[in-house]
């Protein structure tokens, strides 16, 4: 078979370009090297929608940002997704600081961002009166959202999926030969021909541009670590709370999360390594130190766990879309703030591909929505007592922390695209993200993903590849 088009990438991007291709009567394939979709970037990031303010006026960021944040909201509607729009504030401690906040401003304004306001020490702290005292006033932008990324991701790409998609896992790209009238993927002894390629394999765009002879940018990754807390830390701060922003990034920001815990970070640090995804003493202690500058408050004994992403951070200082030759599109470093762009990203992207060629003719039974999964824990007693009766495996708590059912699993196990691993459960359900980590649910969710992939219990893995959770039996035969 001969795609019309392959996505090389699962990723929010990825997933949101072949979830916009699939509204047309095209042939399309998305190719992800890992076992799951948002192995990469896309699973740990801060998870904000900026309203725009930041990016320079003109680029790509700037355009992308500001129409991605727009679609945002009736995009996770439409595809079941939590969204929240919260607003954010650049908060400024010097004099100097309010000279930088004035110019986000005003580049704000020019990028079309609405609503956006300059507030003073006093109507700052009424907003947010855990901030600290040396706080002096701050840049207001109430558009800026928060989502949960890898449930866009998930849901994305299984939208695409319903529109008639395909997706390969475990699909590395090894080499890319270009035909007259298209391009053929190589993974070890498999391939796949398209009449047309996006490239958006995040920190790895390049390493895949240099397949068909393009090495006119590269890409590096950026190392961002992460403190998570609990539920009961999340009244301390509204708004996505951001330093005025340097050369690196906007600093450590502090925010609620969509789920309703709290979330600091990230560090920032630039590395050769793609696959390092490590923390560190040194860098948890960046985002303690600095978190705690802007809110003293905060009770950092609430922290649950700690973890690390990498930005893919390009060298050309804008988002990379173009194309090296014709039917092959780059979709490269799509840094911060490449999550809010994402939607726009998607449009532009197909509308590149079109201006190449490609023939978009309307699929007149596209399915533009997708059922939000059951979310047990925010249902009614009788909302709960209905869902019982439909299926009693949502009578059985599997995670208590956030009170994650079988039912629950089990859905996201059968799903496009199913969960294969714990770590699939865990992004699609929340099962094992509360206080206790999996350390209570971990085994019973291990079970579930046993019976239902139909595999021994020794080959379920934490996310794929030779991360398996069980190596036998004990010596006195119980199961290890």
């Amino acid at each position: 078979m001969v795609y019309d088009v392959a996505v090389i990438g699962a990723g929010v991007v990825g997933g949101l370009i072949a979830r916009e291709l699939s509204r047309y009567r095209l042939s399309i394939v998305i190719v992800e090297r890992s076992h799951d979709v948002a192995m990469g970037t896309t699973k740990a990031n801060s998870a904000i929608v900026h309203a725009g303010y930041d990016a320079e006026c003109g680029s790509l960021k700037a355009k992308l940002n500001v129409e991605g944040s727009r679609m945002m909201e009736g995009l996770c509607k439409k595809l079941g997704v939590k969204y929240i729009r919260n607003g954010s504030l650049v908060v400024a401690y010097r004099t100097q600081d309010m000279e930088r906040v004035q110019e986000l401003y005003e580049r704000g304004q020019k990028n079309g961002v609405e609503g956006l306001e300059i507030l003073d020490s006093k109507a700052l702290h009424q907003m947010e009166p855990s901030l600290s005292e040396t706080a002096c006033g701050a840049l207001f932008a109430p558009t800026g959202a928060i989502v949960c990324p890898y449930e866009l991701n998930v849901a994305a790409v299984g939208n695409a999926m319903d529109n008639g998609a395909d997706l390969l896992l475990d699909w590395e790209v090894t080499a890319i030969a270009a035909e007259q009238d298209g391009y053929i993927l190589h993974s070890g002894g498999n391939s796949v021909k398209a009449r047309y390629v996006v490239n958006a394999a995040g920190v790895y765009a390049d390493h895949i541009a240099a397949m068909v002879g393009d090495t006119s940018f590269t890409i590096h990754p950026r190392k961002g670590q992460y403190m998570l807390l609990d539920h009961d830390c999340v009244g301390t701060v509204r708004h996505t709370l951001f330093n005025v922003p340097n050369e690196l990034g906007k600093g450590i920001l502090v925010t609620p999360t969509v789920d309703q815990n709290m979330l600091l970070g990230p560090t920032a640090e630039d590395q050769e390594d793609r696959e390092d995804t490590s923390i560190t003493a040194e860098g948890l202690q960046k985002v303690q130190e600095n978190a705690r500058k802007v809110v003293p408050t905060i009770n950092l004994r609430g922290v649950i766990t700690a973890f690390a992403g990498l930005r893919a951070v390009g060298n050309t200082g804008d988002f990379i879309i173009e194309s090296p030759r014709h039917g092959f599109w780059n979709v490269a470093g799509i840094e911060s703030p490449g999550l809010s762009s994402a939607p726009a990203i998607a449009v532009y992207v197909v509308e590149c591909l079109e201006s190449q060629g490609l023939s978009l003719p309307p699929k007149d039974d596209f399915v533009e929505e997708r059922r939000a999964p059951h979310r047990f824990n925010t249902l009614s007693m009788e909302e709960k007592n209905r869902v019982i009766q439909e299926n009693p495996l949502y009578g059985h708590v599997i995670c208590r922390c956030e009170s994650i059912t079988e039912g629950e699993i089990v859905d996201a196990i059968r799903q496009n695209p199913g969960a294969r691993d714990l770590d699939g459960v865990k992004r699609r359900t929340r099962a094992g993200m509360g206080r206790c980590q999996g350390g209570f649910c971990g085994p019973m969710v291990t079970e579930i993903l046993a019976r239902e992939l139909g595999i021994p219990l020794e080959q379920v893995t934490k996310f794929g590849g030779s991360s398996y959770l069980n190596v036998g039996k004990t010596r006195g035969g119980a199961d290890a």
